[in-house]
């Protein structure tokens, strides 16, 4: 959780489907639209090819600054589905390096992957291989006094057994979770299965994505909605943070479709968390 208390909830976005081309054109838009806070994208800061990620992140200080923004969080875009050391090893590093870049920024948070599914690593194993990698970035994480936080995402930490295997794993309370409250439900999970997923992992959650949806991937028929138009109940989700003392952002989160224009979008996910979300 957040180490600071805030007087009142802090509303962000995520750099993902929203208006801006590029990161000052993300950032103009975040902030005319009265967000507090950003999740910043890994290609903000360190994109493929960068020779000075540093610098990169020196320069996002200063337009966040310049903008009155917070970074909320900082994407990493790793994989952690590995058995093989010396893989294990570059993705290590790799991480050490993104929460350097994080403490520049400002970020308190680096969001983290799983990972994705492999055929060498066996599906009873992907809890542990995760867990393990996690466990190498503590000491980093603490010198940094940054947090890791997993997203619930795609085929492996969605599934429950995985993420909180992962966790356990990891031991520590710097390692915990990316709440994103569609990606249960997207991942076949019921609503009322979400809603008990929501208490259970509200105690470890470091970062939130408030998103909302209607059906799942396993029926072909998921669909991305501005919040409180879909089946996900945030309310719940909300509840459960509030009684786990959550005090970090919420970040809105919208995938809707293509063809939807996301600056209408994300302006209507932040007048439903001004009129939903109180301390």
């Amino acid at each position: 959780m957040s180490p600071t208390n805030q007087s009142k909830p802090t509303f962000g976005i995520i750099h993902y489907r929203a208006p801006g081309d590029t990161l000052e054109q993300f950032l103009d838009y975040a902030a005319q639209t009265g967000f507090d806070t950003v999740e910043l994208a890994a290609k903000d800061i360190w994109p493929d090819g960068e020779q000075s990620p540093q610098t990169r992140a020196e320069h996002a200080r200063r337009l966040l600054e310049q903008r009155g923004l917070a970074a909320s969080a900082l994407a990493t875009g790793n994989d952690f589905v590995l058995l093989e050391e010396e893989p294990i090893r570059g993705q290590i590093e790799r991480m050490e390096q993104f929460s350097r870049l994080a403490v520049t920024v400002g970020a308190p948070v680096l969001r983290t992957e799983g990972g994705i599914r492999k055929k060498e690593v066996p599906p009873h194993m992907e809890g542990r291989a995760i867990g393990e990698c996690l466990k190498r970035c503590v000491a980093f994480a603490e010198r940094d006094n940054i947090s890791l936080a997993v997203d619930n995402h795609g085929l492996v930490t969605n599934d429950p057994a995985v993420l909180f295997e992962a966790l356990e794993i990891a031991d520590s309370p710097r390692m915990g979770s990316n709440l994103d409250t569609a990606n249960f439900h997207w991942a076949g999970h019921s609503v009322q299965t979400c809603r008990d997923l929501y208490d259970r992992v509200a105690p470890r959650v470091q970062h939130v994505h408030l998103k909302d949806c209607t059906g799942t991937h396993l029926e072909n028929s998921y669909v991305g909605t501005v919040q409180g138009e879909g089946n996900v109940d945030l309310l719940h989700a909300v509840a459960a943070l509030r009684r786990a003392g959550y005090d970090g952002a919420y970040t809105a989160e919208w995938e809707g479709p293509a063809d939807q224009d996301g600056r209408e979008a994300y302006a209507r996910c932040l007048e439903w968390m001004r009129a939903n979300i109180t301390r």
